[in-house]
C-alpha cells in the first residue's frame, strides 16, 4: 500500500463519504419522494411532506459526520500502515469461508453496540448533547440516515475503529460493514409509508429493522433503538406493542410527542 499523510487519507475519504451520502440518499429520495412514490405509497398512514429546512439541517448535520467519519478512516489506514491493526489484504490467510463469518459478527456486534449507545443517548443529560439534532427530523427522509449530531457520530466510529484491533478483517468485509450501514440506514429512514406494508408482517421482517420499525423511533423516542435487528428491543421491553398489528392501525397518539 502506498504510503500517504493523515491528511492526505482525511480529505481522501471526506470527499468518499460525502460522494457517497449525496449519490445513495439523492437517488433513493428523488424516487421515493417523486411523483413515481404514489404509486405505492400508503394512504392510510400518517406521513408529513419532509421540508426543504429539515432536509438543509439533515445535510449540514451529515457533512460534520462525514468530517468525523474521513478522520476515523484516515486514522485506521494510518494505523494499518504502522501494522497496528487487524486488517489483512489476503483472503486466503483465514480462509474464504472467515470473510462471511467474520462480516456477521461485525454486524451483530455493531447492532449491540448501537442499541446500548443509541438507548444511552435518550437519556434526559445526554439526549442535547448527543442526539437533538437528529430527532430534529421527526418525519425522517434518506437525508437523515446521515444526520448524527457530531459526539454521537464520534461514539459510533469508535466501534468502527476499536473492531479493527480485536477482531481480524479484510478490507472486502470492511467494505461490505460500510455499504450495508449505509443502504440500511437509508432504507429505515424512508418514513413508515414508502415500502408495502407486508414487511412488519413477514417472518423476516420479524427480526429485521425496516423503515416503519424505525420511524416509530422518531416520533416515540422510547421505543425500537436497534440498528439491523430488533434482538434487543425485543429481549429488553422497548419494542412498540402496536408494531405487530396491523400496520395500518399505527397512528401516532397526541402523548408520542417529544
Amino acid at each position: 500500500m502506498r504510503e500517504h499523510s493523515f491528511e492526505f487519507y482525511s480529505l481522501a475519504f471526506l470527499g468518499i463519504i460525502l460522494c457517497r451520502y449525496f449519490v445513495v440518499a439523492g437517488i433513493t429520495y428523488w424516487f421515493f419522494y417523486s411523483p413515481v412514490s404514489r404509486l405505492f405509497i400508503n394512504p392510510r398512514l400518517r406521513h408529513r411532506p419532509p421540508s426543504w429546512r429539515a432536509i438543509r439541517h439533515d445535510i449540514q448535520l451529515s457533512a460534520l459526520a462525514a468530517l468525523v467519519f474521513a478522520l476515523a478512516a484516515a486514522l485506521v489506514l494510518s494505523a494499518h500502515r504502522e501494522g497496528a491493526t487487524y486488517l489483512y489484504t489476503d483472503p486466503r490467510q483465514y480462509g474464504l469461508w472467515y470473510l462471511g463469518v467474520s462480516y456477521g459478527a461485525v454486524l451483530i456486534l455493531q447492532d449491540t453496540y448501537f442499541y446500548f449507545t443509541h438507548r444511552l443517548f435518550h437519556h434526559p443529560k445526554l439526549f442535547g448533547w448527543l442526539h437533538r439534532g437528529h430527532h430534529r427530523s421527526r418525519y425522517p427522509t434518506p437525508w437523515t440516515s446521515f444526520a448524527f449530531d457530531p459526539l454521537e457520530a464520534v461514539v459510533q466510529a469508535l466501534f468502527l475503529v476499536g473492531i479493527i484491533f480485536v477482531l481480524p478483517l479484510h478490507f472486502i468485509t470492511m467494505i461490505a460493514v460500510l455499504t450495508t450501514m449505509t443502504v440500511w440506514a437509508v432504507l429505515n429512514h424512508l418514513g413508515p409509508d414508502r415500502l408495502p406494508t407486508l414487511f412488519p408482517h413477514h417472518w423476516l421482517g420479524q427480526w429485521v429493522i425496516g423503515p416503519a420499525h424505525h420511524s416509530i423511533h422518531h416520533l416515540k423516542y422510547t421505543v425500537h433503538y436497534g440498528l439491523y435487528f430488533t434482538f434487543w428491543d425485543r429481549l429488553l421491553g422497548t419494542q412498540d406493542p402496536r408494531y405487530s398489528q396491523t400496520l395500518s392501525n399505527f397512528l401516532p397518539d397526541p402523548s408520542d410527542q417529544a
